[in-house]
């Protein structure tokens, strides 16, 4: 692949160049936090940052989303029409994302692109935009992307993966969406690639190692699923939870969402927002009947959609790319890593029972 050297005394000039073609998003500094936000006209994104507070997941899954407008007024041209909203389509790059909040859109994918249903919407916003990543050199200690199928030089699900290196950026070239930007930045010249390899593979090396964090998957995808799901430790896991559903809103593979329509007169929109396994709402039925009514059932649908349910299914890894955010920022303490150990560890006994 080939390896583009930044001057970083050309990298706002070489964005500046970019923004009549795409919307620009990056890490910026809000109210104590970084987030992903548009990098309105001058600003550049902050790429000092560690991880962002929210994940990059919105910018291609908004939190709220007009899927379409519509309108039963005869005296309006586009009566009886669904219209979608302007800019649905528009061509984003996305500056500076971790690699493991990249992978995610791997993992979200296989929902919104499953064989028997396609959801334009995810879709379209995955397609139009590029992944420019930022290599993690500084791990946070709750990180553990390298037990979770990914990596601090991770570049599968990315378009450009950069490294800074002193006062440059080495971008690697990952897909033809990324070499398009970087030509339209005006970044073309070319590394040695041998020499700056070695210089990356060092760098790899040396992230990795100052991962400490790690989980344990091996027997999640044989065992029963059962066996887990009726263990005993599901009382203690949920005992501390509030139902707050903060983990659900910061983790990057969680897809959950609700449909409203809000109408105004004749006209209205159809809504798309996000939504969580965590409230008890979320699964009430019209009935009045709710088949998850218990908190303990709640969060174990939770960890059980995610370190089982999905492993299952897809046969690709557990849906977590192991960002450490729910861990960071839990109000309570739950943490993923232990829950991955105990389920683990029953489907251990679950696979010996059986054999």
């Amino acid at each position: 692949m080939k390896i583009i050297n930044i001057n970083k005394a050309d990298w706002n000039t070489g964005l500046k160049k970019t923004a009549d073609g795409y919307r620009l998003i990056g890490p910026v500094m809000d109210q104590g936090f970084y987030l992903f936000k548009p990098l309105e006209s001058g600003k550049v994104p902050d790429m000092g940052f560690t991880n962002t507070r929210l994940s990059a997941k919105g910018i291609i899954y908004p939190q709220s989303q007009t899927l379409f407008n519509y309108s039963l007024d005869p005296n309006r041209e586009d009566h009886h029409l669904l219209t979608e909203p302007e800019d649905a389509h528009q061509l984003t790059v996305v500056i500076g994302i971790r690699p493991c909040d990249a992978a995610a859109f791997v993992q979200v994918k296989r929902n919104f692109d499953a064989p028997d249903y396609q959801d334009p919407y995810w879709l379209s916003a995955y397609e139009n935009t590029v992944l420019v990543g930022l290599a993690c050199d500084q791990p946070g200690s709750t990180c553990f992307c390298t037990t979770a199928g990914g990596g601090p030089y991770h570049e599968d699900a990315l378009d450009v993966l950069l490294v800074d290196e002193d006062d440059q950026y080495l971008a690697r070239v990952v897909s033809e969406k990324g070499a398009a930007f970087l030509a339209k930045a005006g970044w073309t010249e070319t590394a040695d690639n041998d020499l700056v390899m070695k210089t990356i593979a060092t760098r790899k090396e040396a992230a990795e190692n100052r991962i400490s964090s790690t989980i344990k998957t091996n027997n999640l995808a044989d065992a029963e699923t059962m066996a887990i799901y009726d263990a005993p430790f599901w009382d203690d896991v949920a005992f501390a939870c509030i139902n707050c559903g903060t983990c659900t809103y910061l983790c990057p593979t969680c897809w959950c969402f609700d449909i409203q329509d809000e109408t105004h007169g004749m006209s209205g929109q159809r809504m798309r927002s996000w939504d969580s396994c965590m409230f008890p709402l979320f699964t009430l039925h019209g009935s009045g009947h709710n088949p998850r009514g218990q908190k303990v059932q709640r969060v174990r649908q939770r960890f059980m959609h995610k370190l089982k349910y999905y492993v299952d299914k897809y046969e690709a890894g557990i849906q977590c790319v192991g960002c450490g955010r729910c861990v960071d920022q839990c109000p309570v303490n739950i943490d993923i890593r232990k829950v991955c150990e105990l389920m683990n560890n029953a489907g251990k006994q679950s696979v010996t029972c059986a054999a």
